[in-house]
């Protein structure tokens, strides 16, 4: 099998156009870009977030050695059709769109609503999906997912361009300042930019995290069927899924490696960026 869309390595997170491709009859909008050869990387989204919601220090840092794919999924920005209101059918879509690229192996990066996801395809996808990154998420059943729409109440106090400040970095100072960072870096793309999630796909999006929160697996059965090698991040003080979650997917996730950082919150793998991407380069490259 052969990939079926181009990997512009002319291009960075700031200049790499945006694409589309339709699969049953849904219309996916994609940005690709890094290494033309190699296992992509496949990011999924968090809760609201769209193709500009990535952080470029990230994905270009990435794209150095990889492939990178960044995805709006079904009815997200400029993705026709309409959110689906669970994360199985999510990950449905999803999966849709990462068999149309055409690659015979995948690695994913899942944050947030996205590692939900991802859960989800590396245990019923084990041919497909190579290894996992996942980053401020938590099992089914996680601790605090059925408070979503509190916490994120709170995190707009200081209005709506303050909230992933807020609800992705801690008060202090250094947190303070590398939310402002965050921000400053999300627009640094200033043509060609991703259409907002809309009140619609806000909307299924909460009700499937809310939903996810109360799901049991009182075995964790789903993260034993997960024989891939795992990266779990978080910071210690995650606002919105707490960070005990973290802890236990490194517990049941058989060949997981867990990352904690101090004085950072949902957001840490931003905040600690370098590191971060240091330790997926240590995942991706091991035999």
């Amino acid at each position: 099998m052969s990939k079926t869309i181009e990997i512009s390595e002319s291009h960075t997170h700031e200049t790499v156009p945006t694409s589309f491709i339709t699969v049953k009859s849904t219309k996916f909008a994609y940005r690709a870009f890094g290494k033309n050869s190699g296992v992509p990387i496949v990011f999924l989204q968090h809760f609201t977030g769209t193709l500009d919601n990535w952080d470029p220090a990230l994905t270009n840092a990435l794209a150095q050695r990889h492939p990178v794919i960044l995805f709006d999924n079904k009815g997200v920005g400029s993705s026709d059709g309409t959110t689906p209101e669970s994360v199985d059918e999510m990950a449905n879509d999803a999966i849709d769109f990462i068999y149309a690229l055409g690659f015979e192996k995948v690695d994913l990066l899942g944050f947030s609503l996205g590692g939900l996801i991802a859960q989800n395809l590396a245990e019923r996808y084990p041919e497909l999906i190579r290894k996992l990154i996942l980053a401020g998420t938590g099992p089914k059943g996680s601790e605090g997912l059925t408070e979503l729409l509190q916490v994120i109440n709170a995190g707009m106090v200081d209005g709506p361009a303050k909230a992933l400040r807020n609800l992705f970095f801690t008060k202090t100072t250094s947190g303070r300042s590398a939310g402002e960072q965050f921000l400053q870096r999300l627009q640094s793309r200033k043509a060609d930019r991703d259409i907002p999630a809309s009140e619609a796909t806000v909307n299924a999006q909460a009700k499937a995290i809310i939903t996810y929160g109360y799901e049991k697996d009182a075995s964790y059965q789903q993260l034993l069927n997960i024989e891939q090698p795992v990266l779990i991040v978080n910071g210690t003080e995650d606002l919105i899924v707490p960070s005990i979650n973290s802890f236990i997917l490194s517990k049941h996730l058989i060949n997981s490696k867990l990352i904690l950082w101090s004085d950072a919150g949902h957001g840490g793998l931003f905040q600690n960026h370098q590191d971060f991407v240091d330790e997926v380069e240590d995942l991706l490259t091991a035999g």
